[in-house]
């Protein structure tokens, strides 16, 4: 009995530890099979992770693997409307936000880039970012398109980066506006913690931003500066909320700002006309070096060369009536330079007994090669501007376009040049590039002036009659037609047989004497030859003279380089520190800066 007492409790025991031991081994097997298993998909998982890594850094693929989905971002589309001068402020926002994601989104690559190792590893992984590859199934397709998405994201970012990048200092200008209004506002002698407030926000915000023109030229604390300019200004708006008064003070500090710029406009103009009237230190110099010079020679020391050409109709003569040194040695020297025939050429200076001294000497030392030049002096002509003279000392005008015999001596070339059939005519302001034998070819077809027109308004040189003579004159009015063609004084190519047979120097005098009565025209001798060769004047072509050199004209390059003779009309004159530095070089070259007159008086390039 006993011994099957001891069977059956053997029995149960073994049953116990079966009923506890069996789940144990079970689990414990069923755990391994699931580690194995678990340890293989996660080495895949690691190796596809790592893949993705390494193929798409800036996109973030981590992140996307372990995500519930793949969410394709919003693609945002910009139109161009959406991006001009003026922009809506819920478009500014949205742009704004865009950039800041974008801006995440480049820090998270950096930092990547930066786990990723050495510089030839990045170089690597950039240029596979680079790649485009074929996707194999439906994920890399997936990514694919979000590469593409991204890519186009940030072309708009940059796209619109670009074309806003002066937003912020727009913003800037604004608040310094709307801060100086707000202390417009404030009764005078405040000191209120406002005022104070605002005005030192003003300093530091417009030291801030100095001339800054860009987004990227302004500095953080300049930003700074700007957001709390923004908070004095709320309060400022709390403080002085009355809309309608606000925009009366802008209106008027707008119309103030105008005025100062009317204002600076006029002095610059003044001091323009001053500088291009005034005789420049080393031109002055330059006369009186030369005047003492030709007076220390003996009277057959004076003469120059070649004197029996002087009135021979058969060479090409050319006259220019001038007291500018320099002006007459550059119309000359480039003249010269340009013919085929030189030794045909005779030219004919005139100017005032003043200056009649020196440029003498300037060409009795530097005679123009083969050509032939003659200096005279206005005071050989006193019989012809007797009358002129006395019309002009009524004229009480300081302007030298008025009172200047010189100016004026043009209207008197046949009486100047009795034995000559024709002469070219320049100013001193004009540089000759180009041989002009064919000028005295041209069939003058009866006419009396050659000249170019300046009748078309799609030129700089354009004029309307009406610009300088007074149509409102009934007399103006019934002789000549306001859209009558005009044209320009500088290079004129003079018949002087018909000039003579139209008597057209009485017919000067007496439009001069009937300006002077009366306001008929304007300064200068320009009108008067409208009028006095109305109906007299032939067209030449426009690349015979090109005009607009003294001023900014916009005349280009090739048209410039095509032309027979460039005029520097205008104020700003090659030779004055206020000529135009592009069109300067091609005056200045026919200088020779090296001559030890101009190196003495200190003239230079």
């Amino acid at each position: 009995m006993k011994q099957l007492l001891r069977w059956q409790r053997t029995l149960i025991l073994c049953m116990l530890s079966f009923t506890v031991l069996a789940p144990l081994f079970f689990v414990s097997n069923r755990f391994k099979t699931v580690n194995s298993i678990g340890r293989n998909k996660f080495g895949d998982d690691l190796s596809s992770i790592q893949k993705y890594r390494t193929d798409a850094i800036t996109l973030k693929t981590i992140e996307q693997e372990w995500s519930d989905g793949l969410k394709e971002p919003k693609l945002v589309v910009y139109e161009d409307k959406d991006l001009g001068s003026s922009v809506s402020d819920n478009t500014l926002e949205r742009n704004s936000d865009f950039t800041k994601s974008v801006n995440v989104r480049d820090t998270a690559n950096v930092l990547d880039m930066n786990v990723s190792g050495t510089n030839h590893e990045r170089e690597q992984d950039n240029q596979k970012i680079q790649t485009i590859t074929v996707p194999t199934n439906p994920r890399e397709k997936l990514q694919e398109k979000s590469n593409q998405t991204t890519v186009l994201q940030k072309r708009d970012a940059q796209s619109q980066s670009r074309r806003v990048t002066d937003l912020k200092v727009k913003q800037i200008r604004d608040q310094l506006i709307r801060a100086k209004a707000y202390l417009y506002f404030a009764p005078p002698g405040s000191n209120s913690n406002l005022v104070r407030e605002l005005r030192v926000r003003l300093k530091e915000l417009d030291r801030a931003v100095g001339e800054a023109t860009k987004d990227s030229d302004l500095s953080r604390s300049a930003l700074k500066k700007m957001r709390s300019m923004e908070v004095s200004l709320s309060k400022g708006s709390r403080v002085f909320p009355d809309c309608s008064a606000m925009a009366t003070k802008l209106r008027a500090m707008a119309y103030s700002a105008e005025e100062q710029v009317q204002i600076e406009r006029n002095q610059a103009a003044y001091h323009l006309q001053l500088a291009a009237r005034t005789t420049p230190k080393g031109l002055h110099c330059l006369s009186m070096r030369l005047t003492a010079e030709y007076l220390a020679l003996q009277p057959e020391e004076r003469q120059l060369s070649n004197q029996q050409k002087f009135y021979d109709p058969n060479f090409y003569h050319y006259a220019v009536f001038s007291d500018n040194i320099l002006g007459c040695a550059v119309v000359v020297t480039s003249t010269v330079s340009s013919a085929m025939d030189p030794e045909k050429i005779v030219f004919h200076v005139v100017t005032d007994a003043l200056n009649y001294p020196a440029l003498s000497m300037w060409f009795l030392l530097n005679p123009p090669g083969n050509a032939t030049v003659q200096i005279q002096s206005i005071e050989n002509f006193e019989g012809l501007l007797t009358k002129h003279d006395s019309m002009l000392s009524r004229h009480k005008s300081k302007d030298p376009r008025y009172t200047s015999a010189l100016n004026h001596l043009r209207f008197y070339l046949p009486d100047v040049f009795p034995l000559l059939n024709k002469i070219v005519l320049f100013d001193h302001d004009v540089v000759v590039q180009r041989d002009l034998s064919e000028l005295w070819s041209i069939n003058m077809k009866g006419k009396v002036n050659g000249a170019v027109e300046t009748c078309r308004e799609s030129e700089p040189s354009f004029r309307r009659m009406d610009m300088l003579v007074n149509f409102s004159d009934p007399l103006v009015a019934k002789r000549f037609d306001v859209k009558a063609c005009t044209w320009a004084f500088g290079m004129n190519i003079f018949d002087l047989l018909e000039w003579r047979k139209h008597n057209l120097t009485a017919i000067f005098q007496r439009y001069l004497q009937l300006g002077y009565k009366r306001p008929l025209w304007k300064a200068g001798s320009l009108p008067l030859g409208w009028v006095t060769f109305y109906k007299k004047t032939i067209a030449l072509d426009k690349r015979w003279h090109v005009l607009g050199l003294g001023y900014e004209s916009g005349v280009g390059r090739g048209e410039i380089e095509r032309a027979a003779v460039i005029h520097y009309d205008g104020v700003r004159k090659p030779w004055l520190d206020i000529g135009i530095k592009k069109y300067k070089s091609y005056w200045s070259k026919y200088v020779n800066y090296r001559h030890p007159y101009l190196q003495e008086c200190n003239i230079d390039d």
